[in-house]
């Protein structure tokens, strides 16, 4: 049954599906309102909106937003206000996987890719790096305007999606690898913001069964020896990210959340440490096992013609 009083409010992007969901899903259950900012949601998303729509209890909200626009990341924040009064939680989680129509591999004005070589810009990146770097950018305003709304909320906490392929080199997927790796720069960077009672976090799964992998991506995975990241387990790991000063990583070993505390979750969890860090290790749900053949396509691609003379499929 919902909570009559709710615990606090939050904005997550990318809650129409996937990580995001199930993160918004355990937001509501243990009562915070959720505003649910997305192009679209999915079946359960649906469910989950008619389910809480109660004025009585926390609530979901959802409103239609393109991530890449400014104007509709600031309208999100608009609603919130109007609706929960202030928020406490933000989490700009939508992203895509590098998608053919915006891939490094097809560059702008080449057939099928929607990014236009008339401006700057590629519409993976504007969604995977460019969005979130808004949306925090926002966060933070609206905390500090908000900063004495609630007495009990002692930190407002923006939860950063990043990947375990922000801690990778990837040929197939360099635009990919390069706004995780934004997403867990931008966290570390932030994390002085903690004295001013804003933590900044981060999250970096392992390979997670989410509608963003189409099917051209699917032939990366080997289903007889991969292992898939639950993304309930993952929204677990964001709401102790958001709600707990200490997370217990192992039996033997617990880590101290701060400002800047990363953390990567496959069948492991470790936290990605700003110096020295070692890295991904070989663990199940670390990574795919047809990555060096995608590695391989993309030398013979650009050893081809067909590379060289992109220019000439200009719309």
């Amino acid at each position: 049954m919902a909570q009559s009083t709710p615990t606090g409010s939050a904005i997550v992007t990318g809650a129409g599906s996937g990580i995001n969901l199930s993160f918004a899903k355990l937001l509501l259950q243990n009562g915070y309102n959720v505003l649910i900012a997305d192009l679209k949601l999915d079946q359960d998303a649906e469910t989950l909106v008619k389910q809480y729509k109660t004025k009585r209890g926390p609530r979901a909200v959802f409103v239609h937003t393109d991530v890449r626009d400014w104007a509709q990341l600031r309208h999100m924040f608009i609603v919130a206000e109007m609706e929960f009064g202030s928020v406490e939680i933000v989490c700009p989680g939508a992203g895509v996987f590098e998608p053919a129509q915006s891939s490094f591999w097809a560059p702008p004005g080449s057939k099928g890719c929607v990014d236009s070589p008339m401006r700057n810009g590629y519409a993976s990146l504007d969604i995977n790096l460019i969005h979130p770097i808004y949306t925090t950018q926002l966060a933070i305003a609206h905390f500090m305007k908000h900063k004495n709304a609630c007495a009990t909320h002692r930190k407002k906490h923006i939860i950063q999606v990043a990947s375990i392929a922000g801690e990778m080199a990837l040929l197939a997927l360099p635009l990919y690898a390069i706004a995780k790796r934004g997403l867990i720069s931008l966290a570390q960077s932030l994390a002085p913001l903690d004295t001013l009672g804003i933590r900044v976090t981060g999250i970096a799964p392992g390979i997670v069964k989410t509608p963003i992998w189409s099917q051209d991506k699917l032939a990366l995975v080997d289903e007889s020896t991969d292992e898939w990241v639950n993304a309930d387990r993952v929204a677990k790991v964001m709401f102790d990210l958001v709600s707990k000063d200490r997370i217990q990583v192992s039996a033997q070993e617990s880590v101290a959340v701060h400002g800047g505390t990363v953390l990567e979750l496959s069948q492991s969890l470790r936290e990605v440490h700003l110096y020295n860090d070692p890295g991904p290790l070989n663990r199940p749900g670390n990574t795919v096992s047809h990555l060096e053949s995608a590695n391989e396509q993309i030398l013979q691609l650009v050893g081809s013609e067909g590379w060289k003379s992109w220019k000439d499929d200009r719309r």
